[in-house]
């Protein structure tokens, strides 16, 4: 019966501190190192190693102290939407594809990060068609693809 207390708790330990969603990480940072804070003083900036912090299992970085506590007090107000993946390629292909970091609309007091290289700038295809409605199919593919 110990045993299986151990073995228990040793699941739920892990469980407790595993990543509930799956953050593009490319660069080994959420949004490719750029500070999620910056965005929404718009002006979005590489973040710095020396002000890094984790969350949810990733690691994030920010320009400066100020905007590491801005995070730190209040993280899910400045978390990407759909993991900082493509809000367009989400919404249409139910697909996670990288981002251009600096390609990006904030809406609705959320971030919304897109692919942007060539003839191919999502947010583009994202405000010519219809965002909410684009918003709400990425909402619920999201759910499908997000671990």
């Amino acid at each position: 019966m110990n045993k299986i207390l151990v073995v228990l708790f040793l699941v739920i330990g892990v469980w407790s501190h595993s990543q509930t969603t799956d953050y593009n990480t490319k660069k080994g940072y959420a949004v490719n190192g750029y500070d999620v804070v910056s965005y929404f003083d718009g002006n979005p900036s590489e973040g710095k190693k020396e002000f890094n912090t984790v969350y949810d299992g990733t690691e994030f970085k920010f320009y400066n102290l100020e905007n590491l506590n801005r995070f730190k007090k209040n993280p899910t107000a400045y978390l990407p939407k759909y993991g900082g993946y493509c809000a367009y390629a989400v919404a249409v292909n139910g697909k996670k594809v990288n981002v251009d970091p600096e390609t990006y609309e904030i809406r609705d007091g959320k971030l919304y990060l897109f692919y942007n290289k060539g003839k191919n700038n999502t947010l583009q295809f994202w405000l010519n068609e219809s965002p909410n409605k684009l918003k709400s199919q990425a909402d619920k593919n999201w759910e499908k693809i997000k671990n």
